[in-house]
């Protein structure tokens, strides 16, 4: 028997805000094929894999959630160069934590506090 990730889905508040930060700041692609699911969304491409923006007015609660996304549900990525999206991160006034294991790795929030981890291959 296999199993395999097909893909994530993140609730988020305004899809257009979100995509500012996966296709702007994280480089990842919309796929056009999303069909019209009767709600505002988005499929975003991540290798052969998928997330799944669907907006809702009032997704999750970021009160209360750790300050380092690590300690929090997260989506993590591979990138081939961590400083190039420390930089980005930085220009965009996104803050960030190191990650705590010791290796070359970062987390940060999207717009809606959904955490993500960058770790670098």
């Amino acid at each position: 028997m296999t199993i395999e990730l097909h893909h994530a889905s993140l609730l988020v508040r305004d899809t257009d805000n979100a995509l500012a930060f996966y296709c702007g700041i994280l480089g990842l692609e919309p796929d056009p094929q999303r069909p019209d699911l009767g709600f505002p969304g988005a499929w975003l491409r991540v290798g052969e894999r998928q997330i799944h923006l669907l907006e809702l007015p009032s997704p999750d609660p970021v009160v209360g959630r750790p300050t380092h996304g690590g300690r929090d549900r997260h989506l993590a990525f591979l990138v081939d160069d961590l400083d190039r999206y420390r930089q980005r991160l930085e220009r965009a006034d996104i803050p960030y934590t190191l990650s705590r294991s010791g290796r070359r790795a970062l987390f940060c929030r999207d717009p809606d506090g959904n955490a993500c981890e960058l770790i670098e291959r």
